[in-house]
This record gives C-alpha cells, structure tokens and sequence, in this order.
C-alpha cells in the first residue's frame, strides 16, 4: 500500500493523567531512538555549555582547550594566518631584498621605526605570525586527534538498528507483499551490500549506511593542512638560496663561495647543499621584432653541462623560465640576463694588462645595461708608475644612431652594440678591504682622464674599435666578440615535496568532504495482522538533500520488483514523511498510536 497523509494534526488521547503520561513517555522514547538513529553521522564533538559562575581554574583551562580545538576556531586561526601573510608581499623584507628594505627606511622615516618595533620588515619572523602559527597547528591536532579516533570506532561497529517508527524519517515509502519477511529482508541485505553499503541484519529491519568517505575526506583534509604547516616550517628553516651571474662559456659549483649573494634559514647548514656544478654553454634569446609586443622574449633559455656529485657522468640540459633544472633538494631557476661584452686594455708600451668579458647590469627590458671595468694589476702609467685604472661603462645591444641624440636600446637583440666608456685613473681603494660590487667603482681616489677640451675622457665604440688614452696611458678596445651571461637563482627548500603532496591531498579530501553525503537506510519486513507482509524503507542523511530520497526511491523500485506489493497495492511512492501514512492496525506507525511530528535528529529535515 502506497504512503498518504494525515491532513489533521494529531492529539494526545483523552482520559485520565495515567494515559497522558504513558503517551508522553512513549514520544519521550521515540524521540531517544531517533536521535540514536542520526548520531554519529560526524565526528564532531559535542559542545557542551560551560557553566560559566562555577568554572575554577581547571574548568576554564579546560573551556580554553575545548574552544582552541574547536573546528570554528582552527578555520579562524586560518583565516588570521593568510591575513597576516599579507604585509610579507607588500612590505619589503629583511630575509629577501635588503636593499629594497633600506630603500623604504630612507623613504618613510615615520613608518619605517614602527614596522620596526611590530615586526613588519621580517613578518614571518615575527612574535605574533609564529604565535598565529603554533596555535593554529596546535588546534588543527587537538581537533583531529579525537575526531580520528571516533572515526575509526565508527568504522569498527555497525550502523545502529531502525527506529520504531521509521515514518518520522525525511524520506519514507512503505508497502505490503506477499512475500515472506526473511526473504525481503535477505533481498534487502543483498541490494544493499551490492550497492557499497555497509548493511547488516537488526532485529526485524536490516541497517545501513554509506557515504564513509565523507569523514574520511574531512580528516584527510585537516591533516593534509597540518602536513603543509611542517613542511612550510621545515623548508623555512633548513632553506638556501643564492644567485649567480654567470658569463658563457664560464662556470659554477655549488660552494658558499661561488655565490654572488647567499642567504638561508636559521638551521641551515652548509654540508647541506647538494654537491652538482655546471657550465653554462651558451644563452639563447629571440624577440617579437614588431607589433605592440616588440621586444618581448619568445626563446629564453640556456644550455647547460652539469654534474651531480663530485665524480658524477656530465649531462646536458636546457634551463628556461619556470623549467628549472632539479638536482634532488636542489633547483636551479634561470631569472635574470644580459651583454658582457669583451674590453682590452692595454698600457703605453702595448702590454695587454686586461683582456675579458665585462657583465653588465640591464636598465631596462631593451637591455640597456651599464657597470664598470676595473683594471687592478699590471698597468704602468706612461711614467713608469703603478697606477689602477677604472672605466664607466654603458652598453646598448641596439643603437638608435647618432642622430636620435640618446644611449637608450631601441630593441633587447644585438643590432647595433654601441659601447660608450668614460676613463679614470688612481686607487679604486680594492685593496682596503670594504668589500666592493664589482658593478660601482669608488671614484674617491681616482682621478678623471681630460680631453682637448678639458672635460672628462669618453667615447663610444662599435665592435672592434679602439680608444686611445691622452697622455700615452694606452689604449681600450671594444672587441667584436659580445657575449651574453645568464643569471641563475640556486634554491635549497627541502619541504617542497611534503607541501606539494599535502595540498593534493587537501585538495582531495575537501572535494570528499563537499561532495560526499552520509547516509543512511533501513529496510523493516515484519507480518501484518492480515497475514500479509508490511515493508517499510527510511533513510537520514546528515544534511538536507534530495540525494537521500532519490537513492530510497530507486532501492525501493529494485526491492518492489523481487518483492512485488499484493494485487490491491499500487508500486511505492515515495514520502516526505513527516505526516504518519495509513497503516494496518498493530503494524509500527499504524493510526493506533500517536505521532507527533518529528523531532529532528542530527541531519533530519524539519517537518
């Protein structure tokens, strides 16, 4: 027989008090089963209100513990970590560019003593960013831990029996067959078990639940948050990194000393770097030649021969942009690039005392690029005396010509090179140990080369001219070979993988956590007074969805047709369920004992 509805409310019988209370302790036990048959649909705990006047020193510590691992607590603290990420991107950072940092001291003397005083310039370092951080990871355990362990007793029993009346369920449908109870029900218990659930007989009903995955999706995630938080923690602290520039042709092992600039976290050692070396073979760079991107870099890249390891077998690769060749713990980022071009100096009697590549720094994305070219040993001026000689150098790969009147590019590729130098001679101060950029030269000592005119010494040169000192001091020569150097950041950060791994996995387990419902199902077949079997399906699912009375309709369409409804009984419609349906006298949920409306149990839909 098909469910119907009671379109009037329902009463409490009249007669004397005794009847009342009876009626009232039955809806009390009614109401005590359909709680037990939504409990456990989640691992998280029951909050329980604090009795705030009589709390004591140990009930507020244990109020404290039970808000910090609390889940809303541990979302929070989240959302207090990415905010306080946020000043580490937009405030300079002592760990990753001082300059910059000093830069902003100079600029902003108000602002600069209080990011001081607060941490800003090293927020990851900082008191309170470490504070939000071991308290989120301490809430993110102590909420899991015994979220996991009641997961797991979950997983080791069995879904609980059905309630008494199963009409009180969200999702509901009944009818009668002539087919034995013992065989629905085994019918039942086959079907669902053929269905991934988790199904077993109880008493007259058999029980079932499905959707495990859910929980497990949820924990998965919490602990992949926790596994990213070491891992970020561990990578920050036994981190490295360094840049090199490095010219064709030229080389780099992976000592401390062949770093141009080095830094790395608290706990790192040196015999931690992984032993590899490499030579950079050639630098290869293409750019759009016209059009609104002309200039910008279509081939970027660098071919390398590396080694890994002290007697390691050479290999060659290619390292571009974001492709960075991996040497275990190790990457190696190609980032930066730009002309060296090659300068000879020779004295008054036509002694070669400098002969080499000179790297300089581009200005701008035409690689406009200046430095310095610094003569330290062998020079002689034309008097016999030891004398240093310096050079400012600026360098565009594409001249405009003469008649555009400036020494800008006018476009990154080697068209037209243009070597402009200005000449000094003295003491450029190398041997006073301040340690100097090999891009500046300290012109505190020296003193400038005069022209006819008496200004200061310069000219421009085209591959393969020469420019002959005043005085007979010698002469420069910009030669035809220009060379180009790569600049390479060397990272260290042993986390990574960790890291990588966790968020796939919360990634994972979120998706599990939104996606997956638990739910469950309960078959009864019991004999009616006719002689004629009642069956009744429900199933609860933790959150209101049609999933849970879309999956009972389609189970009870496979179970009506292996145990069909008798002649006079139509095929299962399925109910909302909150109404009791029309039922034969005696059967559970029959008109003869009252029902109320449904008290909600976890995850019940209101009536």
């Amino acid at each position: 027989m098909s469910t119907t509805s009671e379109t009037g409310p329902e009463h409490t019988p009249a007669g004397p008090g005794g009847a009342a209370s009876d009626a009232a302790a039955r809806e009390r036990e009614q109401d005590r089963e359909l709680g037990e048959a939504g409990s456990q649909l989640s691992t998280a705990p029951k909050e329980d209100l604090p009795n705030l006047p009589a709390l004591g020193v140990v009930g507020w510590a244990r109020w404290f513990w039970r808000q910090l691992t609390s889940m809303r607590v541990a979302l929070l603290l989240l959302l207090l970590l990415s905010l306080a990420a946020i000043p580490g991107s937009l405030i300079p950072q002592t760990g990753v560019d001082e300059t910059r940092v000093a830069d902003f001291r100079e600029q902003h003397e108000f602002l600069a003593p209080l990011y001081d005083k607060i941490g800003l310039f090293n927020v990851y370092g900082s008191v309170w960013f470490s504070a939000i951080y071991i308290l989120l990871f301490i809430s993110l355990i102590g909420c899991i831990a015994p979220r996991t362990w009641q997961f797991v007793g979950q997983l080791r029993g069995r879904p609980p029996g059905a309630p008494k009346r199963l009409t009180r369920l969200p999702a509901y449908t009944t009818w009668r067959t002539e087919a034995d109870p013992e065989q629905v029900r085994e019918a039942a218990l086959a079907l669902l078990k053929k269905r991934r659930f988790r199904a077993h007989l109880a008493g007259d009903a058999v029980a079932a639940e499905k959707g495990y995955l859910r929980e497990a999706g949820n924990l998965a995630f919490h602990l992949a948050l926790i596994v990213m938080l070491i891992a970020f923690a561990w990578g920050q602290l036994f981190k490295s990194e360094g840049n090199k520039l490095i010219v064709e042709g030229n080389g780099f092992a992976n000592t401390l000393t062949q770093y141009d600039d080095f830094k790395s976290g608290n706990l790192f050692d040196v015999a931690d770097l992984e032993p590899f070396s490499f030579d950079v073979k050639s630098f290869t760079g293409t750019y759009e030649r016209s059009g609104p991107n002309k200039g910008t870099p279509r081939t970027y890249e660098t071919e390398l021969v590396y080694t890994e390891g002290a007697y390691g077998e050479e290999k060659t690769t290619t390292v571009k942009v974001n492709e960075p060749l991996v040497i275990g713990d190790a990457k190696v980022y190609l980032v930066s690039h730009g002309y060296a071009p090659v300068v000879t100096v020779r004295d008054g009697d036509g002694k070669v005392v400098f002969k080499d590549a000179v790297p300089l720094l581009p200005l701008d994305s035409n690689v406009t690029s200046s430095g310095v070219v610094k003569v330290l040993d062998g020079y002689r001026n034309a008097r016999g005396e030891k004398e240093q000689l310096g050079f400012n150098a600026f360098f565009v790969p594409t001249f405009g010509g003469s008649e555009s009147g400036t020494m800008l590019s006018q476009f990154p590729g080697l068209d037209y090179p243009v070597l402009a130098l200005s000449a000094y001679h003295g003491d450029l101060k190398a041997d006073s140990g301040i340690p100097q950029s090999v891009y500046q030269m300290d012109k505190t000592k020296m003193k400038e080369f005069k022209d006819s005119d008496g200004e200061l010494f310069k000219k421009m040169l085209t591959p393969g001219e020469t420019m002959t000192l005043p005085g007979g001091a010698g002469t420069v020569t910009f030669e035809k070979d220009v060379r180009e150097w790569a600049g390479f950041q060397m990272v260290q950060e042993p986390g990574g993988g960790w890291a990588l791994g966790g968020s796939i996995v919360a990634i994972a387990g979120l998706a599990g956590s939104l996606f997956i419902q638990r739910r469950r199902v309960w078959v009864r077949a019991v004999e009616g007074p006719d002689g004629v079997t009642v069956v009744e399906m429900a199933g609860l699912g933790r959150s209101e969805s049609a999933t849970v009375p879309e999956e009972l309709g389609d189970l009870a369409g496979i179970l009506y047709d292996r145990a069909p409804g008798v002649p006079d009984t139509p095929e299962p419609e399925l109910s909302a369920a909150s109404p009791a349906p029309s039922e034969p006298s005696g059967s559970p949920g029959s008109p003869d004992s009252p029902d109320p409306q449904a008290v909600p149990a976890e995850g019940a839909e209101k009536p």
